[in-house]
């Protein structure tokens, strides 16, 4: 059986799949639900991964990835819609991850987002950052918060993403659409340029370095919105990778920056559900109040889980108070809330009997 790209594609978007892994030795394979299922058929090998390659890169990125060894670029299939492939190589061949985006802008409710989220769209200048490990809807979520801005707010929207999974058409707001590569050369000099371009808001599909970050908190000082996304687990270890990846003489002034402009940190994980069928969203949320600021500015970090703690009327919740809440509606087993937990003592405790 000879595989087609296209079929895979179609039959992972029929079946409601996140990911597709294509790998040599193996079947097509696709994420579900969290669990990666392998499709029927004969395992792939070097020719029809090399066809692959050519069917989703151009010559310029074929030659690029020859290079570089490696690629991510997004694509817009009929009937499909638009899906992110990173090209990677192992033992000389080329291996793909695709991830197949959104069709189409979920509501909350869906997504089962808190309120906050929207909330927070509604601020005018400062921080906002969405966190968490790959795979949880970091992008989702930041394509909702652009999203709610859009059909809302008369701004102008500039975002910088590798790649764009999620096409905006401008409403109320003016959106434009950078990627890297092939319109910025890095994230660091196009938000350098981005601040010339009379922005309101600014949205960074990740930031990877410390010239990405000192940038943007530049840029949320200086009167802008600044939405970005950070692999980091929780809130604590949120503030303290920012403050880390600066050098020790230049930690102090950063962590005034940031106590000074981070307005919010959503740290999002995704579980199974209890009855098998997908997953649900789990969230820690703080906002930051005059007493997270100052936590923050004197290195008190271990202090935001009792700020989040006590800051419900603001709609902050420690990760294992989502958790627990999402065990006793019956989302997840409680297995799974244990397992996920800071604390097992504390789901243990207020579980129900």
């Amino acid at each position: 059986m000879a595989w087609q790209l296209i079929s895979i594609l179609g039959e992972a978007r029929q079946r409601g799949a996140s990911d597709v892994h294509l790998v040599r030795g193996i079947p097509p394979a696709m994420r579900l639900a969290g669990k990666l299922e392998r499709m029927i058929g004969d395992p792939l090998d070097d020719a029809t991964l090399v066809r692959f390659l050519d069917e989703v890169a151009t010559p310029d990125q074929v030659l690029r990835f020859e290079s570089g060894r490696e690629l991510c670029v997004a694509l817009d299939q009929p009937g499909i819609g638009r899906v992110r492939v990173s090209v990677y190589r192992r033992s000389g061949t080329p291996e793909m991850a695709i991830r197949l985006s959104e069709t189409a802008i979920r509501p909350a409710a869906d997504l089962r987002l808190p309120p906050i989220v929207e909330e927070l769209t509604h601020r005018t200048s400062g921080l906002v950052l969405v966190t968490g490990p790959t795979g949880v809807g970091k992008t989702t979520t930041l394509n909702y918060m652009i999203d709610c801005i859009n059909r809302q707010r008369p701004l102008k929207i500039v975002t910088i993403e590798d790649p764009i999974e999620y096409v905006h058409q401008s409403q109320r707001s003016i959106v434009v659409q950078q990627e890297l590569v092939s319109d910025v050369t890095s994230f660091r000099s196009a938000l350098v340029h981005v601040l010339r371009q009379d922005p309101d808001v600014i949205v960074i599909g990740e930031m990877r370095d410390l010239e990405t970050i000192e940038t943007a908190l530049i840029a949320a000082e200086t009167g802008h919105l600044v939405l970005a996304t950070l692999h980091t687990p929780d809130v604590v270890q949120t503030v303290q990778r920012i403050c880390s990846v600066f050098p020790s003489e230049r930690q102090n002034a950063i962590i005034l920056q940031l106590s000074n402009s981070l307005q919010a940190v959503v740290a999002q994980r995704l579980l199974p559900r209890a009855n098998g069928l997908g997953q649900v969203l789990a969230c820690e949320v703080c906002v930051t109040t005059p007493a997270v600021r100052t936590h923050i500015r004197e290195r008190q970090v271990h202090q935001l889980a009792n700020e989040m703690q006590t800051g419900m009327k603001l709609q902050m919740q420690t990760m294992d108070a989502s958790l627990l809440g999402l065990y006793q509606q019956g989302e997840i087993t409680l297995e799974t809330a244990l397992s996920q937990s800071r604390s097992a003592d504390f789901i243990r405790r207020h579980a129900k009997p």
